[in-house]
């Protein structure tokens, strides 16, 4: 990695710093090697460079292990793709506050020119998971990727819809890339980087402290060319991102809800300031001016197809299992295996459509 790149990682280290700062500093020093070699009264001539941002940078070299933190970039097998790379996605260059630099695990390809981000409640009903998950899957079938931040609920349940029919989905996270949050969603990173690309902004520790996320969600709508809200409260992350969204001239879509459901509140303002409505991703296809792929034939597992089933513990939960709800510590007594080892089979048969997860943590037949 050349010292351009590194010094652009250690600039990113420094808190607070942001496109708008990093692009007043570059305007005037070109380089960000001579960023940090300017003395404080400097930087402080800079606009938006306060006393304590400059001391910031001044400190920056012994504040920060520029060394370990490419260390870890290279024992995790993370990419740093900069604003002046080729690679970095020309849609999100477009938007007022484009990330300085983004970590990224698998790689940005031409067709994530055509994504959709799909978001959501984290506390969310069966209907919004089913929602979610089967728009998403729709929309892959015709060739667009699917955009969402990895958390719990309606995100979980976009990227899910992606991968079960071996679509293409970007997961932007609000902390480093050297974990995942939330854990329980380790295995369905795993699955994404088999078609897809893990994508953060923060260095590689960094934490998934609150205030990250409203960052991370302007990436998500600048990544899309149209962002879906799936159940909202009237005060959410998901409305923040079609905030965003709406600043950054994307069109925003939501999925109608019941009335009196709190998770709706957010969903219905939006179609009554002017959001499409959306019963299926036709309506988004049409709206974005998308051929729509012709439906492929579908396997009825219905049955727990040994195709499907690819060891005896699958079997074994298909048996468990039924239309009655069962959480995974019952599977877990039951077949007398490690926690991580059900996760990981659990969402296997949930990308095989197998089984079906409902809100809780609850396991039924798909």
């Amino acid at each position: 990695m050349d010292n351009f790149k590194k010094e652009l990682i250690l600039l990113n280290m420094v808190e607070d710093i942001g496109y708008i700062r990093f692009k007043a500093l570059l305007d005037e020093f070109k380089d960000p090697r001579n960023i940090f070699k300017a003395s404080i009264s400097r930087l402080k001539s800079i606009k938006s460079i306060g006393t304590r941002i400059a001391e910031a940078i001044k400190t920056a070299h012994s504040d920060y292990d520029i060394n370990k933190e490419i260390e870890f970039i290279k024992d995790a097998g993370v990419k740093v793709v900069t604003l002046f790379d080729g690679e970095y996605p020309e849609c999100l260059k477009t938007i007022y506050d484009p990330p300085i630099l983004l970590y990224t695990k698998g790689d940005f390809k031409k067709e994530d020119e055509l994504s959709v981000a799909i978001v959501g409640s984290r506390r969310c009903t069966y209907y919004g998971l089913n929602m979610a998950e089967r728009i998403a899957s729709e929309l892959v079938s015709s060739n667009v990727v699917i955009v969402s931040g990895l958390a719990r609920g309606i995100d979980t349940a976009a990227h899910k819809g992606a991968v079960r029919n071996n679509g293409r989905t970007i997961a932007v996270l609000g902390n480093g890339l050297s974990s995942i949050y939330p854990t329980e969603n380790k295995a369905l990173a795993e699955r994404i980087l088999h078609n897809g690309v893990l994508v953060s902004e923060f260095p590689m520790k960094a934490k998934p402290y609150k205030k990250n996320f409203p960052r991370r969600n302007r990436i998500i709508s600048g990544l899309s060319k149209g962002l879906l809200v799936v159940e909202a409260a009237k005060k959410s992350g998901a409305l923040i991102t079609a905030d965003f969204a709406l600043e950054q001239g994307r069109d925003v879509f939501a999925v109608p809800g019941m009335a009196d459901r709190f998770s709706s509140n957010g969903t219905n303002a939006l179609i009554k300031q002017g959001a499409k409505l959306v019963e299926s991703a036709d309506d988004i296809l049409e709206e974005l001016g998308i051929d729509k792929a012709e439906p492929a034939l579908e396997r009825d597992n219905k049955d727990g197809d040994s195709y499907f089933l690819e060891n005896p513990h699958e079997k074994n939960i298909f048996n468990i299992l039924s239309d009655k709800p069962s959480d995974i510590d019952t599977i877990i007594r039951k077949l007398e295996i490690r926690t991580q080892q059900a996760k990981l089979m659990l969402l296997n048969m949930e990308m095989k459509g197998i089984i079906k997860q409902l809100p809780g943590k609850l396991y039924v037949r798909g």
